[in-house]
Protein backbone atom coordinates (compact mmCIF):
# COMPACT_ATOMS: atom_id res chain seq x y z
CA UNK A 1 0.00 0.00 0.00
CA UNK A 2 1.44 3.34 -1.07
CA UNK A 3 1.80 6.08 1.55
CA UNK A 4 -0.75 8.91 1.50
CA UNK A 5 -0.74 12.38 3.03
CA UNK A 6 -4.01 13.59 4.58
CA UNK A 7 -4.68 16.88 6.33
CA UNK A 8 -7.71 18.25 8.12
CA UNK A 9 -8.60 21.92 8.21
CA UNK A 10 -11.25 24.23 9.61
CA UNK A 11 -11.88 27.19 11.87
CA UNK A 12 -11.83 26.92 15.65
CA UNK A 13 -14.70 24.82 16.97
CA UNK A 14 -15.15 22.79 13.78
CA UNK A 15 -14.61 19.49 15.60
CA UNK A 16 -11.28 18.60 14.06
CA UNK A 17 -9.95 16.79 17.12
CA UNK A 18 -12.94 14.43 17.27
CA UNK A 19 -12.77 13.62 13.58
CA UNK A 20 -8.97 13.29 13.60
CA UNK A 21 -9.35 10.48 16.11
CA UNK A 22 -12.06 8.86 13.98
CA UNK A 23 -9.98 9.02 10.80
CA UNK A 24 -6.93 7.58 12.56
CA UNK A 25 -8.89 4.67 14.02
CA UNK A 26 -10.72 4.02 10.74
CA UNK A 27 -7.46 3.76 8.81
CA UNK A 28 -5.60 1.69 11.40
CA UNK A 29 -8.45 -0.82 11.50
CA UNK A 30 -7.89 -1.27 7.77
CA UNK A 31 -4.20 -2.02 8.11
CA UNK A 32 -2.76 1.43 7.50
CA UNK A 33 0.57 2.22 9.17
CA UNK A 34 -0.26 5.75 10.22
CA UNK A 35 1.65 8.73 11.63
CA UNK A 36 -0.57 11.35 13.28
CA UNK A 37 0.84 14.85 13.64
CA UNK A 38 -0.11 18.52 13.70
CA UNK A 39 0.82 22.04 12.61
CA UNK A 40 2.32 24.13 13.85
CA UNK A 41 4.19 21.40 15.65
CA UNK A 42 4.97 17.76 15.06
CA UNK A 43 8.66 17.83 16.02
CA UNK A 44 10.57 19.07 19.06
CA UNK A 45 11.61 22.33 17.40
CA UNK A 46 8.26 22.86 15.69
CA UNK A 47 6.42 22.41 18.99
CA UNK A 48 8.57 25.14 20.54
CA UNK A 49 7.61 27.44 17.67
CA UNK A 50 3.97 26.46 18.22
CA UNK A 51 4.20 27.58 21.84
CA UNK A 52 5.69 30.90 20.73
CA UNK A 53 2.92 31.40 18.15
CA UNK A 54 -0.04 30.49 20.35
CA UNK A 55 0.93 31.90 23.75
CA UNK A 56 -0.54 35.37 24.37
CA UNK A 57 2.16 38.01 24.84
CA UNK A 58 2.41 41.69 25.71
CA UNK A 59 4.47 42.10 22.54
CA UNK A 60 2.24 41.62 19.50
CA UNK A 61 3.64 39.28 16.85
CA UNK A 62 3.95 41.13 13.55
CA UNK A 63 1.96 39.48 10.77
CA UNK A 64 5.04 38.83 8.65
CA UNK A 65 6.84 37.33 11.64
CA UNK A 66 3.85 35.06 12.26
CA UNK A 67 3.95 33.93 8.63
CA UNK A 68 7.67 33.19 8.73
CA UNK A 69 7.37 31.31 12.01
CA UNK A 70 4.61 29.15 10.54
CA UNK A 71 6.85 28.19 7.64
CA UNK A 72 9.88 27.67 9.88
CA UNK A 73 7.87 25.17 11.92
CA UNK A 74 6.58 23.58 8.70
CA UNK A 75 10.04 23.06 7.21
CA UNK A 76 11.17 21.22 10.36
CA UNK A 77 7.95 19.20 10.27
CA UNK A 78 8.35 18.21 6.62
CA UNK A 79 12.01 17.30 6.86
CA UNK A 80 11.95 15.44 10.17
CA UNK A 81 8.54 13.79 10.19
CA UNK A 82 6.42 13.96 7.02
CA UNK A 83 8.94 13.06 4.32
CA UNK A 84 10.64 10.29 6.34
CA UNK A 85 7.25 8.71 7.08
CA UNK A 86 6.12 8.83 3.45
CA UNK A 87 9.49 7.41 2.36
CA UNK A 88 8.86 4.43 4.63
CA UNK A 89 5.47 3.88 2.98
CA UNK A 90 3.53 5.15 5.98
CA UNK A 91 0.47 7.37 5.76
CA UNK A 92 0.56 10.80 7.39
CA UNK A 93 -2.49 12.43 8.99
CA UNK A 94 -1.88 16.05 9.97
CA UNK A 95 -4.08 18.44 11.89
CA UNK A 96 -3.54 21.38 9.51
CA UNK A 97 -0.98 21.95 6.78
CA UNK A 98 -0.22 24.76 4.32
CA UNK A 99 -3.90 25.47 3.53
CA UNK A 100 -4.16 26.84 7.06
CA UNK A 101 -1.51 29.44 6.26
CA UNK A 102 -3.38 30.63 3.20
CA UNK A 103 -6.58 30.82 5.27
CA UNK A 104 -5.26 32.33 8.52
CA UNK A 105 -2.30 34.45 7.44
CA UNK A 106 -3.68 35.11 3.95
CA UNK A 107 -7.40 35.44 4.60
CA UNK A 108 -7.35 36.41 8.27
CA UNK A 109 -4.26 38.64 8.34
CA UNK A 110 -4.59 39.90 4.79
CA UNK A 111 -1.11 38.86 3.63
CA UNK A 112 -0.92 38.69 -0.16
CA UNK A 113 -1.35 35.10 -1.34
CA UNK A 114 1.50 35.53 -3.83
CA UNK A 115 3.92 36.13 -0.95
CA UNK A 116 2.65 33.01 0.78
CA UNK A 117 2.96 31.08 -2.48
CA UNK A 118 6.60 32.14 -2.84
CA UNK A 119 7.39 30.77 0.62
CA UNK A 120 5.44 27.61 -0.10
CA UNK A 121 7.23 27.00 -3.40
CA UNK A 122 10.59 27.46 -1.69
CA UNK A 123 9.97 25.42 1.45
CA UNK A 124 7.52 22.64 0.53
CA UNK A 125 9.63 21.18 -2.30
CA UNK A 126 6.51 20.14 -4.16
CA UNK A 127 4.95 18.19 -1.31
CA UNK A 128 1.15 18.36 -1.15
CA UNK A 129 -1.64 16.49 0.55
CA UNK A 130 -3.39 13.71 -1.34
CA UNK A 131 -6.64 14.79 0.28
CA UNK A 132 -7.65 17.54 2.68
CA UNK A 133 -10.87 17.45 4.68
CA UNK A 134 -12.21 20.94 5.30
CA UNK A 135 -14.62 20.91 8.24
CA UNK A 136 -16.84 23.87 7.55
CA UNK A 137 -19.45 25.50 9.77
CA UNK A 138 -20.69 29.02 10.59
CA UNK A 139 -18.29 31.08 12.68
CA UNK A 140 -20.98 31.66 15.32
CA UNK A 141 -21.36 27.92 15.85
CA UNK A 142 -17.63 27.40 16.09
CA UNK A 143 -17.18 30.22 18.57
CA UNK A 144 -19.95 28.84 20.77
CA UNK A 145 -18.27 25.44 20.80
CA UNK A 146 -14.96 27.02 21.81
CA UNK A 147 -16.70 28.76 24.74
CA UNK A 148 -18.20 25.51 26.00
CA UNK A 149 -14.73 23.94 26.28
CA UNK A 150 -14.00 26.15 29.26
CA UNK A 151 -10.31 26.38 28.40
CA UNK A 152 -8.30 29.58 28.21
CA UNK A 153 -8.13 30.81 24.61
CA UNK A 154 -4.77 30.82 22.86
CA UNK A 155 -3.48 33.83 20.92
CA UNK A 156 -5.26 32.87 17.70
CA UNK A 157 -8.52 31.89 19.38
CA UNK A 158 -8.68 35.38 20.89
CA UNK A 159 -9.14 36.97 17.47
CA UNK A 160 -12.39 38.74 16.60
CA UNK A 161 -15.40 37.29 14.82
CA UNK A 162 -14.50 39.18 11.63
CA UNK A 163 -11.09 37.50 11.53
CA UNK A 164 -12.61 34.03 11.53
CA UNK A 165 -15.17 35.08 8.92
CA UNK A 166 -12.29 35.93 6.60
CA UNK A 167 -10.53 32.67 7.45
CA UNK A 168 -13.64 30.64 6.69
CA UNK A 169 -14.29 32.38 3.38
CA UNK A 170 -10.69 31.87 2.32
CA UNK A 171 -10.91 28.17 3.14
CA UNK A 172 -14.01 27.91 0.95
CA UNK A 173 -12.22 29.71 -1.87
CA UNK A 174 -9.35 27.22 -1.63
CA UNK A 175 -11.82 24.33 -1.79
CA UNK A 176 -13.53 25.83 -4.82
CA UNK A 177 -10.16 26.16 -6.57
CA UNK A 178 -9.08 22.58 -5.79
CA UNK A 179 -12.21 20.43 -5.47
CA UNK A 180 -10.39 17.19 -6.25
CA UNK A 181 -8.02 17.61 -3.31
CA UNK A 182 -10.05 19.61 -0.76
CA UNK A 183 -13.29 17.94 0.30
CA UNK A 184 -15.76 20.09 2.22
CA UNK A 185 -17.34 18.32 5.19
CA UNK A 186 -20.42 19.93 6.75
CA UNK A 187 -19.25 20.17 10.36
CA UNK A 188 -22.68 21.37 11.51
CA UNK A 189 -24.12 17.89 10.94
CA UNK A 190 -24.27 15.15 13.56
CA UNK A 191 -21.08 13.28 14.33
CA UNK A 192 -22.57 10.16 12.71
CA UNK A 193 -23.38 12.01 9.49
CA UNK A 194 -19.93 13.55 9.36
CA UNK A 195 -18.26 10.21 9.85
CA UNK A 196 -20.39 8.66 7.10
CA UNK A 197 -19.04 11.29 4.69
CA UNK A 198 -15.50 10.66 5.86
CA UNK A 199 -15.83 6.89 5.51
CA UNK A 200 -16.83 7.22 1.85
CA UNK A 201 -13.90 9.48 1.07
CA UNK A 202 -11.43 7.32 3.00
CA UNK A 203 -12.57 4.15 1.24
CA UNK A 204 -11.91 5.80 -2.11
CA UNK A 205 -8.44 6.85 -0.95
CA UNK A 206 -7.70 3.33 0.26
CA UNK A 207 -8.68 1.97 -3.14
CA UNK A 208 -6.24 4.31 -4.91
CA UNK A 209 -3.45 3.31 -2.52
CA UNK A 210 -3.89 -0.35 -3.44
CA UNK A 211 -3.84 0.33 -7.18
Amino acid sequence: MNGKFISIEGIEGAGKSTQLAFIAEYLRQRGVDLVVTREPGGTEVSEKIRTLLLTPSDEPIVDDAELLLMFAARVQHIQHKILPALARGQWVLSDRFVDATYAYQGGGRGIDSNRIQQLADWSLQGISTDITFLFDLPVETGQQRVKTRGNAKDRIEQEKHSFFDKVRQHYLQLAEAEPNRIKIIDAALTIEAIQAQLSTQLDQLLDTAKA
